[in-house]
Order: structure tokens, then C-alpha cells, then sequence
């Protein structure tokens, strides 16, 4: 699967990959900034923004077409940042494929199943009017029934494409929809698999995707893994806190 990518600097290789319902062109700003010092390369991830649509999206399908990208446009290794369903698919690359991962950064998630859904957000989107609308508003109220924060709906309306009267979703819908359960869980690894490679685990003090509950499950995965809770932040902390998450990653894969 040749994944879309949003290149910016040169230097040793990081690769970028957003959670459910992102895209790569929402970490613009931090991998311009990130590639003052290295070639950063935000990806879409399968069955979003420009990526190739599939009928699988579960991790271990996610984390082959990381490897394969990191193999033939990064020269084999890279450091890796995930957010989210971005984090869970870097965990895994780096637990089936640790030779390919120089540092692994993960925003805001744990390597455990969740109960967060996104379901009513794609039934909301699939919901709205979006062939007949004659106004990016009109789909953005559409979804105001059912999405009351404004952030989220913002973000949300981030993949609304095309022209009034022919608007599309970029994300594969009915396939995230569907696979929700895959994406909710993290795979089964092996006893006593690990990636022993430097690890940061970075996540907001407003958020509740990551509590002193995964400690445990994160040590043994990651032995090397550091925690750093941003203040101020919740669970999108790289758009709550973008300056001061940018310098925390800019630390951490410099040292």
C-alpha cells in the first residue's frame, strides 16, 4: 500500500502517524517545526485522508504498511511518533518490528482495549446530508444533534471534501465503522515480547486515555518507556498544546 505522506526538513527519519479520523495534514505545524532538525514525514494512515482505502484495519495490518514504508522511504529505520489509533499502530510496529524503530513516541494511549468509541461520530458523519449540501455549515449542522463540542466537529469536518452539492469524506467510513472493535482493542503479543528501544509515553493531565492503571502493562512492553503528562492538555495534546508538545518530542529524539 503506497501511504499519502507530507514531507518537511531533511535529517534522520520520523515518521508521523495521526489517530482515528486525522490526517496527516493536521500535524502541518509541529512537522514543519520538528523538521527544523529532522526529515519528518506525517503519513495518512490507511482508509484515511489521500491513503489507499482496505478492507482491514486492524493493528498488525496497520503496523505491516508502517514497515513497509519505513523500509523503502525511510532506509530501514526511523524514529516514530503516534497519536491515538496512530500510537497503538506505532506500539505495534515497533513490538513485531523493533529493528525498524530508532525511538518510539506515543500520544496519549495505552497498548490495552478501550471503551472510548468514535462509533457515534462516523454515524453522524455518514448521517449528513453531505450530497446534497450547499454549504460546508449545512454538514457541520447536521452533525450539531449529535456532536455538541465545536472542537470536535471542526475536527471532524477536517475531512470534508469536494464542492457544494458533491461534498465526500475522505476517511473510508463504513470500514472504520466496522472495524471499530479492532481499533478500540490492542493485539495479543507474545509472552515476553518487549521493544527495548527508548520509549516516551506522552499524555495530557485532561485526558483519561492514560491513568496509572496501564503503568504496568506499559513497563512490561516497553522497559525503557519514560511518562511525561502534559498540563493543560486532553487527548488531541499535540492541538491543545502544540508548542509545548513540539518541545518535548524535539528533547526526546534529540537525546
Amino acid at each position: 500500500m503506497n501511504l499519502n505522506v507530507i514531507e518537511a526538513g531533511s535529517g534522520k527519519p520520523l515518521v508521523i502517524m495521526h489517530g482515528l479520523l486525522g490526517s496527516a495534514r493536521n500535524w502541518g505545524g509541529i512537522a514543519t517545526k520538528l523538521g527544523e532538525t529532522h526529515r519528518v514525514m506525517a503519513v495518512d494512515m490507511p482508509n484515511h485522508g489521500a491513503s489507499p482505502w482496505s478492507e482491514t484495519m486492524d493493528y498488525p495490518f496497520m503496523a505491516r504498511q508502517l514497515a513497509d514504508f519505513i523500509k523503502t522511504k525511510c532506509g530501514g529505520r526511523a524514529i516514530v511518533v503516534g497519536h491515538s489509533m496512530g500510537g497503538k499502530a506505532a506500539m505495534m510496529l515497533a513490538l513485531t518490528y523493533p529493528q525498524l524503530v530508532e525511538k518510539l513516541v506515543v500520544v496519549d494511549i495505552a497498548p490495552v482495549s478501550y471503551t472510548h468509541t468514535f462509533a457515534p461520530y462516523i454515524k453522524a458523519m455518514r448521517a449528513a446530508p453531505i450530497a446534497t449540501a450547499q454549504r460546508r455549515g449545512d454538514v457541520e449542522l447536521a452533525m450539531h444533534g449529535v456532536i455538541d463540542d465545536p472542537r470536535v466537529r471542526a475536527f471532524l469536518m477536517q475531512n470534508l471534501d469536494g464542492q457544494p452539492g458533491s461534498y465526500r469524506w475522505r476517511p473510508n467510513l463504513a470500514v472504520l465503522g466496522a472495524a471499530m472493535d479492532d481499533i478500540l482493542a490492542f493485539p495479543h503479543v507474545p509472552d515476553g515480547t518487549c521493544y527495548e528501544g527508548p520509549t516516551l509515553f506522552l499524555h495530557g493531565a485532561l485526558s483519561d486515555y492514560v491513568t496509572p492503571a496501564h503503568e504496568d502493562v506499559i513497563a512490561a512492553l516497553f522497559p525503557k518507556a519514560e511518562m511525561r503528562v502534559m498540563d493543560g492538555a486532553g487527548h488531541w495534546v499535540h492541538a491543545d498544546k502544540p508548542a509545548e508538545f513540539t518541545r518535548a518530542v524535539a528533547d526526546f529524539i534529540s537525546g
